[in-house]
């Protein structure tokens, strides 16, 4: 099941939005950080620096098979052995990945999904106890609030409420203007 259209920028475009390591740095990703799943991976852009540093293996999930040969490719080109691109629809029928067997979870751009508490849960499962999920969602911007997509976007406290009520506790927030914010929860 594919997620509601996000208009995912082209990966030059997407790229502009973001520096992944100040935003891997806020989100306490480091040598410390063993296994991540990355849910909805895109062109890899957190998914190749996260592999760069943790000291365990990336699970790059996602439901396009142009991302996860993106993905692939990068990997190689980097010769980094820890990635591990999957073709999956995590949406509809989870990760795949054992219970209790991931140190974190990225959640990019990805909760304004049908049902983001399923997306929620399946991190929440697949964490070990003290597991972290990172959230990164695209902003509310007012001068736009007529677009069909803004109506779509989680707002950081329904995030915050939403990851709660799967059981999650807050850890942090932080700003990632002009466009993002992150949130940090914890199992």
């Amino acid at each position: 099941m594919k997620i509601r259209e996000s208009d995912m920028p082209k990966e030059e475009e997407w790229a502009k939005l973001f520096d992944p390591n100040t935003v891997l740095k806020l989100l306490g990703v480091d040598s410390e950080v063993k296994d991540v799943a990355d849910f909805g991976c895109g062109y890899g852009t957190f998914t190749i620096p996260a592999a760069q540093v943790v000291s365990g293996k990336i699970f790059a999930l996602d439901i396009e098979p142009e991302m996860v040969q993106t993905v692939r490719r990068k990997a190689g080109e980097l010769k980094l052995g820890n990635v591990e691109a999957i073709l999956h629809d995590f949406t509809f029928t989870g990760s795949g990945l054992a219970p209790s067997s991931i140190d974190f979870v990225f959640l990019f751009n990805i909760l304004h999904a049908e049902d983001p508490i399923y997306l929620l849960k399946e991190a929440y499962r697949i964490l070990k106890l003290e597991g972290k999920v990172g959230i990164v969602h695209w902003r509310h911007d007012d001068r736009f609030r007529d677009d069909p997509f803004m109506k779509i976007l989680p707002t950081p406290e329904q995030c915050v409420r939403w990851a709660d009520s799967v059981g999650f506790r807050f850890e942090k927030q932080f700003d990632l203007k002009p466009y993002h914010f992150g949130i940090v929860m914890k199992k």
